[in-house]
């Protein structure tokens, strides 16, 4: 190892000394390393996205090892981004801790101030206010329009609802939007009878934002929900493939009909 680098193979036994080490880690890899050098924020937008992800898999699978890991990673991304800003004279890592903390206080006045929200919903509606004075929304629209753009649609989707909802723009039960399910995909299967391209794309999105639309009435993650009826396509398309090889078959040689037969078996084990 460089001589000037061996104190940064100690670990360290405290939050403050680990972090140090970490940022100190990164300043080098910044000066030092030719990749490192050519990232920006933007560049970077793809890994921030891809650590979160790989968190949260790490957090759904219950892997506590892989979680120190991918929130470490995810850690990485943080001061990665908080030294380009201080490199372009914005902010550094410091500003961006400490305005995570003011508005962590600022925004719980039922825990550091004489303010009393006895109810997870109380509480949920004083966040709400003050993240609304902070950003002076002064339209309802403003709170619609602040829900981030990168997030995955479905979640974003769902979001937009329910600050929609919360001013009383809503259906009063879940059979508005089961009607409007029904509207959207006529429309949508007109659409592709016409072979309008565009009018396609138009009316399968607003399907899909009348399904999230429902989802909340019935108390449903449409992102969980999805991901949940994925894993399980992908259990049963596994069994089929193990049927199929039991029997000394390959899959891409047979027809849809004997694929859809050995589905069927799949569906009943």
């Amino acid at each position: 190892m460089k001589k000037e680098y061996e104190a940064l193979y100690l670990t360290k036994d405290n939050e403050a000394d680990a972090l140090l080490r970490l940022v100190e880690i990164v300043k080098i890899l910044r000066k030092e390393c030719p990749w490192d050098r050519e990232q920006t924020h933007e560049t970077l937008t793809k890994c921030m996205l891809e650590e979160a992800y790989e968190a949260v898999d790490a957090i759904l699978e219950k892997d506590t090892e892989n979680l120190r890991e991918e929130l470490g990673d995810v850690l990485l991304q943080v001061v990665f981004h908080s030294n380009l800003s201080e490199n372009e004279g914005h902010f550094d890592l410091k500003d961006v801790i400490n305005e995570e903390c003011e508005k962590m206080i600022r925004r719980h006045p039922h825990i550091f101030l004489e303010d009393d929200a006895k109810t997870i919903d109380k509480a949920l509606e004083k966040w709400e206010n003050m993240k609304s004075r902070e950003h002076e929304e002064l339209r309802y629209t403003d709170r619609l329009v602040r829900v981030p753009k990168a997030l995955p649609a479905l979640i974003r989707s769902s979001k937009v609802q329910c600050k929609a909802a919360k001013v009383g723009f809503d259906w009063p039960d879940a059979e508005g939007p089961f009607d409007k399910i029904q509207e959207e995909l006529a429309e949508l299967v007109q659409a592709y009878r016409e072979r309008d391209d565009a009018h396609i794309a138009e009316e399968y999105g607003d399907l899909l934002f009348s399904m999230v639309n429902t989802s909340r009435f019935l108390n449903i993650d449409p992102e969980e929900s999805l991901n949940q009826a994925t894993v399980k396509f992908i259990k049963r398309f596994d069994c089929m493939e193990r049927i199929a090889r039991k029997r000394g078959l390959d899959l891409a040689d047979l027809s849809l009909e004997e694929m859809d037969r050995l589905w069927q078996e799949a569906k009943k084990e």
